[in-house]
């Protein structure tokens, strides 16, 4: 039943318009037979890990797909990310943005490499190629770009200013596999670009990723790099760490890729479906994609502008939880704001003003094969009611504060 008066809302005391949690990121499951007969296999032929049948199937697959000449599967994004940063040599200073998840900037700081905390464009919430000019310095050695989202960062202009400072420059691709950028699939850009694989991706393999490069000198490093430097039996030649992805995670990943178009299409499906229904709100801004690119439509984001909404983010969070939608804010409140990098750098807020705005504005709402048309409806309904009245809302919030700052002095 549609929530049509404020007293039907949970923060007023109302049923929680969905009894169980509605989720961001819960993982798409492909066919579970199909799953299961990859598993049975591995299981009697007790090959588990250390480059079996799966793995190399996928790593086949994923090549094949993205069309590129290396795609070599990892036991995370993470650890990928941290492979590529080693093997292109990088020291010094990195510049990212600031509005991605931490594992971007950790990957540099972990092998004591420093980011260097770049603004975004409001438009694209991609890397900023006029502000990565002006954080260039003799330190610099590499550019990192994140496809937010999972629309691609302007990739000609970071070449371009890669080549005139001689930097390297790749890309974190967490969120666009199965994207393009000019008609050419993501993971052909830069020396390499590194994909995620983890269960709250579109695609998963339960936890993996990979590195996408057409660099035949960097995939063979990567590769002994992933597995300790081994070049054959018991031949080390480089250094090296475990990066492996295990037979049970590219059983999943072969399963999912089987109905990969099957996802996007529900992803897709219920973008319109969000779009449509949020049309029109005063404050309110729906991410929209470039439908002449292929798309994963991973993400279903909002901002929300609290001059002219009635409600801010968080507020509007706050109701939607209550009514088990539990919205996420991305990427709040920016790595620069995060350890230790607020300590390091206690002032990169005053350069970063996109990336301030945008996550004290964005939000991202429940997506893929775990929610239909009606749940976005009813989701919709409730939005739509809440900024319909923001000041009883807001009212009603500040008075609960209140209430609880009461009964933790009492106690």
């Amino acid at each position: 039943m549609p929530k049509a008066r404020l007293t039907d809302l949970a923060v007023f005391g109302g049923t929680p318009a969905f009894g169980e949690p509605l989720h961001v990121g819960r993982p798409n499951l492909g066919d579970k037979d199909r799953f299961l007969a990859r598993l049975n296999d591995l299981w009697d032929r007790r090959w588990l890990t250390n480059n079996g049948r799966y793995v190399r199937e996928l790593e086949e697959k994923l090549t094949a797909f993205l069309a590129v000449k290396h795609c070599i599967p990892v036991c995370n994004a993470t650890v990928a990310m941290e492979l590529v940063i080693r093997a292109l040599g990088l020291t010094g200073e990195v510049i990212v943005p600031s509005f991605t998840f931490i594992a971007t900037a950790h990957a540099l700081q972990w092998q004591e490499i420093t980011p260097v905390f770049c603004d975004v464009e409001r438009g694209t919430h991609n890397l900023s190629p006029r502000q990565v000019r002006r954080m260039i310095t003799p330190r610099t050695s590499g550019i990192i770009g994140v496809h937010v989202w999972g629309r691609p960062c302007d990739v000609e202009a970071l070449q371009a200013i890669a080549q005139e400072h001689n930097l390297k420059v790749l890309y974190d691709a967490a969120h666009a596999f199965g994207c393009t950028c000019q008609g050419q699939m993501i993971g052909h850009f830069g020396e390499a670009e590194v994909f995620s694989f983890h269960a709250t991706k579109f695609f998963n393999t339960f936890e993996g990723g990979a590195v996408a490069t057409n660099n035949d000198e960097l995939a063979a490093k990567i590769r002994l790099m992933k597995n300790f430097g081994f070049q054959g039996y018991d031949n080390v030649i480089y250094i090296g760490t475990n990066g492996k992805m295990t037979e049970a995670a590219a059983a999943m990943g072969l399963t999912g890729l089987e109905s990969l178009e099957a996802f996007i299409s529900v992803n897709r499906r219920n973008y319109l479906a969000y779009r449509s229904c949020l049309a029109g709100i005063p404050g309110l801004c729906l991410v929209t994609y470039d439908e002449r690119e292929r798309h994963n439509f991973q993400y279903i984001v909002l901002e929300l502008d609290d001059t002219v909404a009635s409600l801010n983010r968080d507020e509007l969070v706050t109701v939607l939880h209550a009514e088990n939608v539990l919205a996420r804010r991305y990427f709040f409140p920016g790595c620069h704001r995060m350890e230790p990098y607020r300590s390091l750098f206690p002032h990169a807020g005053l350069v970063l003003p996109e990336t301030e705005l945008l996550a004290a504005r964005v939000l991202s709402l429940p997506n893929g094969t775990s929610v239909d048309e009606p749940d976005i409806e009813r989701l919709c309904g409730i939005i739509r009611l809440a900024l319909a009245n923001g000041p009883e809302i807001r009212r009603e919030l500040l008075a609960g504060k209140r209430q609880a700052g009461k009964y933790a002095a009492e106690a």
